[in-house]
């Protein structure tokens, strides 16, 4: 990961815009790209998808845009308008599907495993399907007011969403990094009773303020693991749902964590099927939720799995008639929602969320130290 020159984008589509980013997030899934999905990077792809900025350029066909415009910019590229889209299944727009790797639709920065779409950690982006993707924001307020409806406040909402809590129950969310972090204040801002699960003392720290109990992973792993902990508290059943907001980096997983390494030391024309057809994750989390969530309770998986060939426990869901809800958020079904949330109010703490405010030329150290959970590391925006 490193900082170069690159040329300014252009306009290449009449439906095109340009922005001058003002903020970018690193976000958690940006690490895949570091180890597990390395073999589909290629040199001089430009990463990051929660960009925000000003609107500097508009293509010839752009109504609803217009130049200084502040807009955040959702991480799924998609038009709004083809079959996927009307259902609000922004995540699969058929229009930009990758049919050549079998994923939905692009991303920005993510590989050519999802477009191969230059990506916003940079001074300026192209922003496709500009009178939809967009999402304007007021002027006032600080960036970290509207940033995070890029990714972080729709993930962590369809999270919440997609976990049907019962009015009044109780939701176990595993991991306290951002995506986790935010679903835990959405759970305690719905009146939920939330069990915020982490091993990092920081990270605790923050759901625990914003009203969430937190749980420590080393210390209820040596009194029976979490789920037998969380059951005790909760006459016996375990929680209602589970948010599983960890996905493949989930420690626990040795032989999982050695192919993902080996495949990542291969050439690219190996490791890519290798990774799409025979890989593994690191399923503790999920493991977990499985174990924890009651007879009859919801799963909601927000954090990224990226294996083929993972082992299943299918007796166990089947006999514990779970639900299971996935996917990619599709962030443009909740922005308008989310962003009528933040303009006169900050329930979710969004001013105060970001840990870290860094230059962009400091983005390689950022990555390896929020990599290795180092320096107190829970969100950083960069500004260009």
């Amino acid at each position: 990961m490193r900082v170069e020159e690159v040329p300014d984008p252009r306009i290449e589509q009449p439906t095109d815009a340009i922005i001058k980013v003002t903020s970018t997030g690193l976000c958690g899934s940006d690490l895949h790209l570091y180890e597990t999905l390395a073999p589909f990077m290629e040199s001089g792809d430009v990463v990051g998808h929660e960009p925000m900025g000003i609107v500097e350029e508009v293509g010839a066909d752009v109504t609803d845009l217009a130049v200084g415009d502040r807009v955040v910019v959702p991480f799924n590229v998609c038009c709004g308008s083809c079959w996927m889209c009307e259902q609000n299944l922004y995540s699969q727009c058929e229009t930009t599907q990758n049919h050549e790797h079998g994923t939905g639709a692009s991303f920005f920065g993510y590989s050519k495993l999802y477009g191969q779409v230059p990506g916003g950690q940079a001074e300026y982006l192209r922003v496709p399907y500009a009178d939809f993707l967009p999402v304007k924001v007021p002027h006032e307020h600080d960036d970290d007011r509207f940033l995070f409806l890029s990714d972080v406040l729709p993930t962590a909402w369809q999270a919440v969403k997609y976990a049907a809590v019962p009015d009044g129950g109780t939701l176990l969310v595993l991991g306290a990094g951002p995506i986790g972090d935010m679903a835990a204040r959405m759970g305690v801002e719905a009146g939920y009773r939330v069990i915020s699960v982490d091993r990092i003392p920081e990270r605790l720290a923050r759901v625990a303020a914003f009203g969430a109990e937190p749980l420590d992973l080393d210390e209820a792993e040596q009194v029976g693991g979490v789920a037998d902990v969380v059951r005790e508290s909760t006459d016996g059943r375990g929680p209602d749902s589970v948010i599983d907001a960890v996905g493949m980096e989930a420690h626990g997983s040795p032989a999982a964590g050695l192919v993902q390494k080996f495949a990542g030391m291969l050439p690219d024309a190996v490791a890519e099927p290798l990774m799409k057809n025979a890989g593994l994750d690191r399923l503790a989390a999920l493991y977990t939720a499985i174990d924890a969530v009651r007879r009859g309770g919801t799963i909601s998986i927000s954090g990224v799995y990226g294996g083929a060939a993972d082992p299943m426990p299918m007796m166990q869901l089947f006999d514990k008639q779970v639900q299971l809800r996935m996917g990619q958020a599709n962030v443009r079904a909740w922005t308008d929602e989310l962003l009528a949330k933040l303009v006169d109010d900050d329930p979710f703490g969004v001013d105060g969320f970001a840990t870290h405010h860094l230059p962009l030329e400091e983005a390689p150290s950022a990555y390896s130290h929020f990599q290795k959970k180092e320096e107190g590391m829970v969100k950083v925006v960069f500004r260009p």
